[in-house]
């Protein structure tokens, strides 16, 4: 497994293999041969000629028309925003489908498991002699820990996880999936690149959606107590440098979260929300998912973010948000 990754990756596998583990109702490509060798699955920006993707939402037709991937899962209404080059892969339900896809390639990713390498780092001392342990520490196989971080007592670093240099990592931590850069601050009963709530709903049953992302926090992040950090699906899970975030918060997989962002606390952002510089939000405040939120934003504590808030140096407030001048001048009228 290189660094930096986590999760067993089966393949590679010929993209007619993929085909028939699939429930798929057309295939439209100019290529004829289905034999060629797919490494993985990916973004749909992200995706090479060697990789399966997935659309699932007019919302990603400008990454999807430049697409590389070599196919595609999608439906029919979606597939004109594919290039001629990327084999069409028609489906009645494309996030079931690719679920399918996902596990073929990583079988064990759709549910925690316990890592069942871990050790009381009294006993690792010698492989960190420049990192400060609590008591009761336990941690995972390839573990790296840069100098002069300490680690809280009854803390959990599971197999592959990265940490930086100055880092400081409180009591009652669990720490998975994860690169955490230096000078990062996270405190007591945090839990960092947990899987996220990604199921499908069909009829009696819920299918698990794999998560084979990471969660990246960068230089001089700060976590708040008792916050949780999914890790992404497929993307990984960014929070950028110099962000704070208070106590009791929840980030989504596939979040992305710009630098030096303000959070208070009790602040939710749901799955794949992008987050621009500099952005502060009120406690008790939540922003839907899939949106985008641009720089310099202030979003008021309370409020419900239900759309973009994509022009820079906006601020809103309320339930569902509204630019914060149309606010006060409801609170205004509903006063009289």
């Amino acid at each position: 497994m290189k660094k930096g990754e986590f999760f067993f990756k089966k393949g590679p596998f010929a993209l007619k293999e993929l085909l028939e583990t699939i429930n798929s109702i057309n295939l439209l490509s100019e290529k004829n041969n289905n034999n060629d060798k797919v490494l993985g699955i990916q973004t749909i920006e992200k995706a090479t000629n060697r990789d399966i993707t997935f659309l699932n939402s007019s919302r990603y037709r400008d990454y999807s028309i430049k697409t590389k991937a070599l196919a595609c899962i999608t439906s029919s209404n979606l597939s004109i925003f594919l290039p001629k080059t990327c084999i069409k892969i028609i489906v009645k339900n494309v996030l079931l489908e690719t679920n399918k896809i996902m596990k073929k390639f990583y079988p064990n990713s759709d549910i925690d498991y316990p890592d069942q390498n871990l050790l009381n780092s009294s006993e690792l001392i010698k492989l960190y002699p420049d990192v400060y342990f609590g008591k009761n520490v336990l941690i995972g196989k390839n573990v790296e820990i840069g100098k002069n971080t300490f680690i809280g007592s009854n803390t959990i670093i599971e197999s592959n996880v990265i940490i930086g240099e100055n880092c400081n990592i409180a009591s009652f931590v669990v720490i998975k999936n994860s690169i955490i850069k230096n000078f990062v601050n996270i405190k007591d009963g945090s839990k960092i690149g947990i899987k996220g709530f990604g199921f499908i709903p069909i009829k009696n049953k819920n299918f698990r959606f794999p998560q084979i992302g990471k969660v990246i926090l960068e230089d001089g992040v700060e976590i708040g107590a008792n916050c949780t950090i999914d890790r992404g699906s497929v993307a990984d899970t960014i929070v950028g440098k110099n962000t704070f975030l208070d106590n009791l918060i929840h980030i989504a997989h596939n979040v992305k979260i710009g630098e030096n962002c303000i959070f208070a606390a009790q602040v939710g952002i749901a799955g794949s929300t992008n987050i621009g510089n500099n952005v502060m939000v009120g406690g008790q405040g939540g922003i839907s998912g899939h949106l985008k939120i641009g720089n310099n934003v202030k979003i008021g504590g309370g409020s419900a973010v239900l759309n973009d808030v994509a022009k820079d140096n906006s601020q809103v407030c309320g339930n569902p948000a509204i630019p914060i001048r149309d606010f006060v001048k409801l609170r205004k009228k509903n006063e009289k």
